[in-house]
């Protein structure tokens, strides 16, 4: 049985191709119940993000492996083979083993360390496992991955240092205000941005988050998800000073926020401490709010520097998650290259368990017919060790006539005779 990991991701292919080699969720059984058709594959699992597809498989070698299953990828998508072949990567037994675990622990992502990539693989395990997994190696693959994944996120800090525009401004303000649970959040704008800060606030139990859109409407949704306050535009002056956080990202092309408007927030605010992260481009505060005392103002350029300083050190702790990845993983293929001899094992025991049977038969009939006890067990050991030593002393000797020292010291060595 071999492992395989066959796919094409981010780096090797532009969104064009990797949106047509997709796998929805709505067609999942349907592809893995084509792809098990398969005369070479026992088992299989989907991963399918917008960064992503890959298989991986538990197949039975055989002549043409490579072609036969890029040639079932490429028919069940309508794909030409020489647009999809060269976008291909293909991993088999250690190099699949350890890329499953490198992607499950955010060492293969677009951004260095996210964590959602491992729900993602988990989820496209649970998806397929139903009814369609039919292997145990993959699924001892996958299982053996998820811990993995767990041990770098806990073992290192590759997980721990905001990479993303949206989580650094979060980072800032909890780097700024002790407890987020006693703050009040405006959030300006209702775009992708605003959404995953929304996302991260709500985590940190924010005690109100206000958001400020163009068209209500639009922020109605993002508002009812998060638990959030939905006001106008217009309002933002009148609401300004109740907020102790404002981030804004908004396609305005003039500032929204002006310096006049901070300013009579903070005589409102009896001069207490605002925080304003503007992460827009054009800007959406007024550049002066950051000389006013009290109003303490953070750009896109000032959030680029601290995500550039947070990825040297998850670039830091990627060097470690290697190491794990790597140990781990030849600690799985040790396991089951000794899974595999369990078949041999067994059948080398139970050929020694029925000679001494049929021995320990025939001794206990020459008592039973008044042999001497002492006579009948001298036979019965005698036998014992020649039956059991015949084929490995037949197995030396072929080894020294053929000269053939290596085989000779392996079995020396499998005998305990070194």
């Amino acid at each position: 049985m071999t492992l395989l990991a066959l796919g094409i991701n981010h780096k090797t292919a532009p969104v064009s191709l990797r949106e047509r080699v997709t796998f929805s969720p709505d067609t999942l059984d349907q592809a893995l119940e084509s792809l098990l058709a398969q005369p070479m594959v026992q088992g299989g699992v989907v991963l399918s993000t917008c960064n992503r597809t890959e298989l991986y498989l538990s197949v039975e070698e055989q002549e043409n492996l490579q072609e036969a299953l890029v040639r079932w990828l490429c028919d069940y998508h309508g794909l030409d083979e020489t647009e999809v072949r060269n976008s291909l990567y293909w991993h088999q037994d250690n190099d699949a083993v350890s890329h499953l675990m490198r992607v499950a622990s955010g060492l293969d992502s677009m951004i260095l360390g996210e964590p959602q990539i491992l729900g993602q693989v988990k989820k496209a395990f649970a998806d397929s496992a139903r009814g369609h997994l039919h292997a145990s190696d993959l699924e001892r693959m996958f299982q053996k991955s998820f811990s993995v994944a767990k041990r770098v996120r806990t073992e290192t800090e590759i997980g721990a240092s905001a990479v993303s525009v949206a989580f650094a401004a979060c980072t800032l303000a909890r780097q700024i205000f002790e407890s987020l649970s006693e703050v009040t959040v405006l959030l300006v704008g209702a775009g992708e941005t605003i959404e995953l800060v929304a996302r991260h606030l709500r985590e940190h139990q924010v005690r109100h988050m206000i958001i400020a859109n163009r068209t209500r409407e639009r922020a109605r949704e993002l508002a009812d998800e998060v638990g959030a306050e939905v006001i106008g535009l217009p309002e933002i002056d009148e609401r300004l000073a109740q907020a102790d956080i404002i981030i804004s990202s908004t396609a305005s092309p003039l500032p929204i926020i002006g310096k006049g408007m901070v300013e009579r927030a903070l005589k409102a605010r009896r001069n207490q401490p605002m925080l304003l992260v503007d992460i827009a481009v054009p800007r959406d505060v007024e550049p002066e709010v950051g000389k006013l005392a009290n109003a303490y103002l953070y750009g896109v350029d000032d959030l680029q520097s601290i995500i550039q300083h947070n990825m040297a050190q998850r670039q830091a702790a990627a060097v470690q998650a290697e190491t794990i990845v790597a140990q781990e993983t030849g600690e799985f293929m040790g396991w089951l290259r000794a899974q595999s001899a369990s078949a041999t094992i067994r059948e080398y025991r139970g050929q020694a368990e029925q000679v001494r049977d049929e021995l320990t038969t025939k001794a206990l009939a020459a008592l039973q017919q008044g042999g001497d006890a002492e006579a009948v067990l001298q036979e019965l050991s005698r036998k014992l060790t020649n039956r059991l030593i015949h084929a490995p002393t037949k197995s030396l000797q072929q080894a020294a006539r053929n000269g053939d020292d290596e085989r000779l010291n392996i079995l020396r060595d499998s005998l305990g005779l070194d």
